[in-house]
């Protein structure tokens, strides 16, 4: 499946910006079952220079700043993806490893878990105490496959869970939203990546689009698709294999891969630093288009 992706960021300031610094994370990844052929940017106030670079993780982003007055500011990206549902099919072909055998893998193998700790241990958003695992004990038993195991844990948190947009911020602990059962992808994708972790498993936060379908007979709306987030869990013998805890499937074509880390805070779409004072508005609208 090709896609057009239009992702389209506006910031409105009670006061104006006098400096501005951004870092955008928005370039779809290239990978065996997807390729981006087109990516643009265009901002308006326009910077006098657009800086690339690949981060660690491998994801690609952009780095521009401003330095003169504005009270507006738009992020306007445009790419070209192309999804192959042959090669997804491959890539996540499931294990019959089991979670006791894994465990031994990546304990036993030193290169394995030097190339793999900082996937396994606590990142800036994902923390664990016995109250999260406790939530997903009863998922994993060392005589059962573990990716069955991880799909047993995404079932668990989408039929426990109620999406609730606006819910909760970037900033909401796991434990609030364990609490209140209730939150939105990047929360469940956490909650998840916590659960795993804790179990000695190694899963990294997976950041792109998903293309929304209108219901039967509507015409999709404008700006109606959205950022979404995933997990991946590396598992030994079959390599990263995708889950989305938020709809209980596992992630093929309509999924399209921007980045990957630790947690959220590695990948946000646009991360800034602003020299202001008071409120500011912001707006987001996201169209993925079959092409």
């Amino acid at each position: 499946m090709k896609y057009k992706l239009v992702h389209k960021t506006k910031y409105k300031y009670a006061q104006a910006v006098n400096n501005y610094h951004s870092l955008l994370c928005l370039t779809p990844r290239n990978l065996p079952n997807q390729s981006c052929s087109n990516f643009s940017i265009q901002i308006s106030p326009e910077p006098s220079q657009i800086v690339e670079r690949t981060d660690f993780y491998g994801n690609k982003t952009h780095y521009f700043s401003l330095h003169a007055p504005h009270k507006e500011l738009t992020v306007l990206t445009t790419s070209i993806v192309e999804r192959s549902e042959a090669n997804t099919g491959t890539l996540f072909m499931p294990s019959d490893i089991t979670c006791s055998a894994a465990r031994h893998r990546l304990v036993s193998d030193r290169s394995l878990k030097i190339a793999l700790l900082e996937y396994m241990l606590p990142s800036p958003l994902v923390k664990w105490d016995e109250e999260i695992v406790a939530f997903g004990r009863d998922c994993f038993v060392d005589g059962v496959p573990l990716y069955e195991c991880v799909r047993n844990l995404c079932r668990k948190i989408y039929t426990e869970f109620d999406f609730v947009p606006d819910f909760t911020t970037v900033h909401t602990p796991i434990k609030e939203v364990l609490a209140a059962r209730k939150g939105v992808c990047q929360d469940f994708s956490h909650l998840a990546i916590a659960c795993i972790r804790s179990f000695g498993f190694a899963t990294r936060y997976v950041s792109g689009y998903l293309e929304t379908l209108p219901p039967p007979g509507r015409p999709k709306l404008q700006g109606s698709d959205a950022s979404h987030a995933w997990i991946s869990v590396f598992i030994p013998d079959c390599g990263w294999c995708d889950f989305d805890p938020t709809n209980n499937v596992v992630p093929g074509e309509r999924h399209i891969v921007t980045a990957w880390g630790r947690d959220y805070s590695d990948v946000p779409p646009l991360k800034g630093i602003i020299f202001s004072y008071g409120k500011h508005t912001l707006t987001v609208e996201v169209d993925v288009i079959p092409v």
